[in-house]
């Protein structure tokens, strides 16, 4: 995974024309099928669970001690990755990308469930939210439209974002141990506010920042369908984390009371 991650793009932005290239287009179109079908996957886990259709799957979810390891375990898997896959394989990649997506879309069924039974959910500050089905289409429209138009940004810009990216990873991670802190020192609703701003304006960065990365790394591993394969499966997992942040950090913002 190491060879793979968000600083592979080493060739520059304006070293390549990519106005006609085909493979390119191909290429990220993968990348954006395998988004979509994730998205499709992780909202109808969602609806499923969260509609209380099946009440003994709701209860064990979300109210059962798996809804723990359905919280963490995408933290775990990304992590773990990171030090045994030495050489990811397409079919290695592949499975982690369902899985965590999965394991996600299981997590988002909180809030359909709030909307389905009308109740109210609170957070580590104290402040309470109230979603509603308006509220998930409001979040998913929002979510969908700054992803496509900064998406499209890093796509076409000529401006290098390498640099910023990296700094933005950074940023990132220093705000999950923050949350992560959360858990132990429950924030007040300001600094909490602040946080969720804070993660979604570093995710709304990454979004860009990744669509460079990956069309310049195409040049890169181009000919190579075995590393375009394995891009394929790490790209979209890249997109599909910062999708899922930024639509429950809207969810959050929105159904604030």
């Amino acid at each position: 995974m190491n060879d793979f991650n968000r600083t592979f793009g080493a060739l520059d932005a304006r070293s390549a024309d990519t106005s006609v290239n085909v493979g390119l287009r191909a290429f990220m179109l993968g990348v954006y099928q395998k988004l979509a079908l994730g998205i499709a996957l992780a909202g109808g886990l969602a609806f499923l669970v969260g509609s209380n259709t099946f009440p003994a799957l709701t209860e064990l979810v979300l109210f059962s001690p798996l809804r723990l390891v359905i919280q963490f375990a995408p933290l775990v898997l990304i992590l773990g990755s990171a030090f045994l896959m030495k050489r990811p394989s397409p079919l290695a990649t592949g499975i982690m990308y369902w899985t965590i997506v999965t394991v996600l879309g299981l997590s988002l069924s909180i809030w359909v469930y709030m909307a389905t039974a009308g109740t109210g959910g609170a957070l580590r500050s104290g402040a309470t939210l109230s979603p509603t089905f308006l509220t998930i289409a409001k979040a998913f429209f929002l979510t969908a439209s700054a992803f496509g138009a900064l998406s499209l940004f890093g796509y076409t810009t000529k401006k290098n974002l390498q640099p910023i990216g990296v700094f933005m990873v950074f940023a990132l991670w220093g705000l999950i141990g923050v949350s992560l802190l959360s858990f132990l020192f429950p924030p007040s609703g300001m600094m909490e506010i602040l946080i969720q701003v804070g993660v979604l304006g570093v995710s709304g960065v990454l979004v860009a920042t990744d669509t460079q990365n990956l069309k310049n790394s195409y040049f890169q591993y181009e000919g190579d369908t075995r590393s375009l394969a394995v891009m394929t499966n790490f790209g979209a997992l890249n997109f599909f984390i910062l999708f899922y942040n930024i639509f429950t950090i809207l969810m959050s913002l929105l159904s604030r009371d």
